[in-house]
């Protein structure tokens, strides 16, 4: 029996040929040093953006340039706000910075509870408030309109993190936009990653949009030579190959909608998902399910005693997923 991994929400379809063919180039010169400016990607990211190179700061995926981030802002006691629950790595990166991490519960259906991360912004001593927009393990997004009144509240020299990484995946009307938003609020920090939709989370690519003072902090703080010649080349191409990638990505909407209908058909009440994964409130019966899932043959992301996290990934793992979590409907 073929195990499907659902753990990691990665893309379930293979690279395309012509990104292939890319990185096999780059690796070709794999006994010299990669462009430690990352000179082509910045253009190619630039022209599709429409931002300048200098608001641009890439690294080994978007975890890595949330670290650099931190590092370049935060001082020892500083605090760093958070939705919670949201993307495990944030704490980890703020205890690393020796930076306090506040986490604001999210609302009963899984969303992020912007008024009380206001109020939590305000305090002294915070730097960074981060957005995480599909919320990462729950799903729901935010929309534009809610950021916007939320930087109206929020101190012009706190950084606003808007963490986008599973933008593509997102079809709610009026829906956030962190590049635009980075247009009128100078606090505004973009990241966004080539791991998800891009299929590229072997080759760890991602970037930061800022503004320039904000952008060449962040790029100083990063190892040199951080991101591979290969993983260069990979997000170029993938830039050039967009419209094939965004058929898959369609697909994966599709299928997501798919699930969603089956599983509320069973009795789920799942927070509204625009990412490429569901959430399921298991509560205490986490593990069980999660062993159920196993030996079903599909591999799922538990956080225990709450619940778990199921990537949409080929149908055929898709449907098991349907199938064992009949049996746990609340």
């Amino acid at each position: 029996m073929t195990t499907y991994k659902l753990s990691s929400n990665e893309n379930p379809f293979p690279p395309l040929p012509g990104i292939e063919e890319a990185v096999a180039r780059a690796a070709a010169r794999m006994n010299r040093y990669p462009d430690a400016g990352s000179t082509a990607l910045y253009a190619a990211l630039a022209a599709r953006l429409g931002v300048a190179t200098e608001q641009l700061a890439a690294g080994t995926g978007s975890v890595a340039v949330l670290y650099h981030l931190l590092q370049a802002f935060c001082d020892p006691g500083d605090r760093v706000v958070t939705a919670w629950r949201s993307f495990e790595a944030y704490p980890i990166a703020i205890g690393i910075n020796a930076a306090e991490p506040v986490q604001v519960p999210l609302t009963a259906d899984g969303r992020h509870d912007l008024d009380a991360m206001a109020a939590a912004a305000a305090e002294p001593r915070t730097k960074v408030v981060v957005l995480c927009t599909p919320n990462n393990p729950t799903g729901p997004a935010l929309t534009h309109g809610e950021v916007e009144d939320f930087l109206a509240r929020v101190p012009g020299e706190v950084l606003v993190v808007v963490d986008e990484a599973y933008r593509e995946f997102v079809r709610l009307e009026g829906a956030v936009d962190g590049v635009a938003l980075l247009a009128e609020h100078p606090n505004v920090v973009v990241m966004r990653t080539f791991a998800k939709a891009y299929g590229l989370a072997g080759l760890r690519v991602g970037y930061a949009v800022a503004h320039p003072d904000v952008a060449a902090a962040i790029r100083a703080c990063a190892l040199p030579f951080g991101v591979s010649a290969p993983a260069q080349a990979a997000a170029v191409a993938a830039l050039e190959h967009e419209a094939e990638l965004m058929e898959r990505v369609e697909a994966i909407v599709t299928e997501r909608e798919r699930v969603v209908e089956a599983l509320t058909a069973q009795g789920w009440d799942l927070p509204e998902t625009h990412a490429n994964f569901v959430w399921l409130a298991t509560g205490e019966r986490t593990a069980d399910l999660v062993t159920a899932a196993e030996e079903a043959g599909i591999v799922l992301r538990p956080f225990a005693g709450e619940g778990v996290r199921a990537s949409i990934g080929e149908r055929e793992a898709n449907d098991r997923l349907v199938e064992v979590a009949a049996k746990f409907v609340p």
